[in-house]
């Protein structure tokens, strides 16, 4: 075991000098990235232990110096590159690594390298694609629920919800050879069960015909579209007071995104402002006044719409709203 030990010694010390020295060119192309490493005489036996992300060099060539140039030539899907995206720019991100033992030991050397991008004008993440995904359908539409992370990027992994924090609920609806069509959100409340049974326990989320009454009592909001055909709910987790398990209820409603009126809308409360505002255009949040009142339906074609399957009910859930001062879940003692 100590022999053992003292040769991984010294073979992290013999590379230790000419890799951390290395000389690393990166060119970041469209959808694809190529990247050239000089590396020591002394390691270009050792080039097979140089990786981009899970990615093998593409090629190496030996210079007369009996230096190396280790060659990465690789698409941005490939690699396990992470992408990310903050404001207006994408980044995709990875490591170069020399790894002289097994990848299951830490990398002698590692050198992160970042492309980044900007975001073009209407792009959505592939998993906010409605053509992505796990779905349910109802007459010629299908539509979508799920809870993402917190950094939007991504299906959250978890159920668990810190009480306070935020939940971002995504809804969308898949267009397919329909013409441009506007995902709102009804009505919405949360319960302890999958079904709802009349005269059962409910919390409102939103109402009133997509007015979000929990951005006036909270600090729940809609935000940003990223296209018309979806919708993403920020919630902020709040004591339910049922049980361990919640669900979310939603109605949701495919709509003529140039129609607005009373009854198809999606509003939430600016607390600066202190006043009602539209989402896909607060120049019209007039439309919202009626969110302290009754919201009446002033279009006919709402009818013709709902009659066609362009709504469905959607349950989320079950999600856990955990309270991490006491160390428990919503409603238990």
């Amino acid at each position: 075991m100590m022999t053992h030990l003292y040769l991984g010694v010294i073979i992290l010390a013999v590379f230790a000098t000419p890799v951390a020295n290395a000389d690393i060119k990166v060119v970041c192309a469209k959808d694809s990235i190529s990247i050239l490493w000089r590396i020591s005489e002394e390691l270009v036996p050792h080039a097979a232990r140089l990786f981009l992300g899970t990615c093998m060099p593409s090629g190496l060539n030996v210079l007369p110096t009996g230096e190396g140039e280790v060659v990465f030539n690789y698409k941005l899907a490939d690699c396990k590159f992470k992408r990310l995206m903050k404001g207006k720019n994408i980044f995709f991100q990875n490591e170069l690594t020399y790894r002289p033992q097994p990848r299951s030991k830490p990398a002698a050397f590692l050198y992160p390298i970042e492309c980044v991008y900007k975001r073009p004008e209407g792009w959505i993440p592939a998993f906010l694609n409605p053509a992505s995904g796990i779905s349910e359908g109802r007459g010629s539409l299908v539509f979508h629920m799920a809870l993402l992370n917190d950094e939007l990027t991504s299906v959250a992994k978890t159920n668990v919800v810190p009480l306070g924090s935020f939940m971002p609920i995504w809804a969308a609806v898949e267009q397919k050879s329909h013409q441009p069509l506007l995902l709102l959100i009804e009505e919405c409340v949360a319960n302890a069960s999958p079904e709802l049974e009349p005269g059962s326990h409910v919390h409102p989320i939103i109402t009133n015909k997509g007015c979000l009454s929990d951005s006036r009592k909270g600090n729940s909001m809609f935000l940003p579209r990223y296209q018309s055909s979806a919708v993403t709910l920020y919630l902020q987790a709040f004591q339910l007071g049922f049980g361990e398990e919640v669900y979310i209820h939603c109605k949701l409603v495919a709509w003529d995104p140039e129609v607005f009126d009373e009854g198809k809308k999606a509003c939430h409360y600016k607390k600066e402002s202190e006043s009602w505002e539209l989402l896909d255009d607060p120049s019209r949040s007039a439309i919202c006044s009626c969110c302290d009142s009754t919201c009446k339906s002033r279009n006919k074609r709402g009818v013709d719409w709902e009659t066609n399957a362009f709504s469905h009910n959607s349950v989320l859930g079950p999600l856990i709203i955990m309270d991490s001062s006491t160390n428990s879940v919503s409603g238990s003692p």
